[in-house]
């Protein structure tokens, strides 16, 4: 399996506080922001689904400490039914709606337990935790506590090699028991990575090889 092993903070990070002292925190780069989107759909087995999911994405990586924030804002929207109870494709756009969703944490370098592709992604890191935000149409949803309780793991990859891009795909995945599953699904929310920063000299630091 592909990891990423974070070696920059390691072994760089104890060489500049000796020899900057103080300035070392003018000294850190600034942090590494990701965006894009996401694109998906809900399965029908989901109060009012199945829904059309749409949004875009925002995350903040701090190399040298992993502190990370992820926000995401999407819409929403359904099928109306036919005579049938099924739905109906010729009535889209029923029942739209809107979601942010907010959570902070520190990252993994690594992607285990993340969900896999076909043709696989490699390298990539993950962020798990409790979010903190997590609307319908500005306010706390109705699904969701209040505060929210729903933990989400978020996922990061991409390609290898030459002409590759090495962050290229992203996952939304919601834990067991989250109440956002009523509303969400259990399954994967699929999105893009658009770009990222010209932190790129940071990440290149990461080692991208296979782990013992």
């Amino acid at each position: 399996m592909k990891t990423i092993g974070f070696i920059a903070a390691a072994v760089l990070l104890p060489w500049i506080a000796v020899a900057t002292g103080p300035n070392v925190a003018a000294q850190q780069p600034a942090p590494l922001q990701f965006s894009g989107l996401i694109n998906d759909y809900s399965p029908s087995t989901v109060t009012g689904g199945p829904w059309e999911m749409h949004g875009q994405w925002t995350l903040s990586v701090n190399a040298w400490s992993g502190a990370a924030d992820f926000s995401a804002d999407m819409t929403m929207s359904g099928y109306g039914k036919n005579s049938m109870g099924d739905p109906d494709a010729t009535q889209g756009g029923q029942g739209a709606h809107t979601h942010h969703i907010h959570l902070t944490g520190s990252v993994t370098w690594n992607t285990t337990g993340c969900p896999t592709y076909s043709p696989a992604t490699f390298g990539g890191f993950q962020l798990n935790g409790t979010v903190s935000l997590l609307t319908a149409n500005g306010s706390n949803a109705k699904f969701e506590t209040s505060p929210p309780s729903s933990t989400l793991q978020v996922c990061v990859s991409g390609g290898e090699g030459n002409n590759s891009v090495p962050f290229s795909n992203i996952t939304l995945t919601w834990g067991t028991g989250s109440p956002a599953i009523s509303h969400f699904g259990s399954q994967t929310i699929h999105g893009v990575v658009r770009g990222w920063n010209q932190q790129w000299d940071t990440l290149r630091r990461f080692d991208l090889g296979p782990q013992p």
